[in-house]
């Protein structure tokens, strides 16, 4: 069995324009074993209880933002390594180096293409 069907990934986005997008990307690559959610807070409580392997979130979204729920991931014990990938339109150095002091593994600009999507994603889980 390859990664990308082993592969567990949660695509959190406020807009259902964006996660759709995010979803194409993904199955287009071939990972078929994905889950979305539209918000952070939702997103947190079913990677507590039943964790994936990697998260692609976006930053700006109400309530609770992409870098909170990173934190949030970090900072407990069943959801410490799930990789995660921040999806951003503004990249900007400040929320870059946020970012990586919370342990962000990567970080893609919108709008992505999906060979972008893919390269961004093997850099944190390996070949696909």
């Amino acid at each position: 069995m390859s990664l990308k069907d082993s592969l567990r990934v949660m695509i959190v986005d406020d807009m259902g324009v964006s996660r759709g997008l995010l979803v194409q990307a993904i199955e287009e690559m071939g990972i078929w074993k994905n889950q979305a959610e539209n918000d952070g807070r939702a997103a947190l409580q079913k990677l507590i209880n039943d964790p994936v392997h990697l998260v692609l979130s976006d930053y700006n979204m109400p309530g609770m933002d992409g870098l909170q729920l990173l934190q949030a991931l970090r900072q407990n014990r069943s959801t410490a390594r799930i990789g995660f990938i921040l999806v951003t339109g503004n990249p900007t150095p400040d929320l870059v180096s946020k970012g990586k002091a919370l342990g962000l593994n990567n970080i893609i600009k919108k709008p992505f293409t999906t060979a972008s999507m893919k390269q961004c994603i093997e850099s944190v889980v390996g070949r696909l």
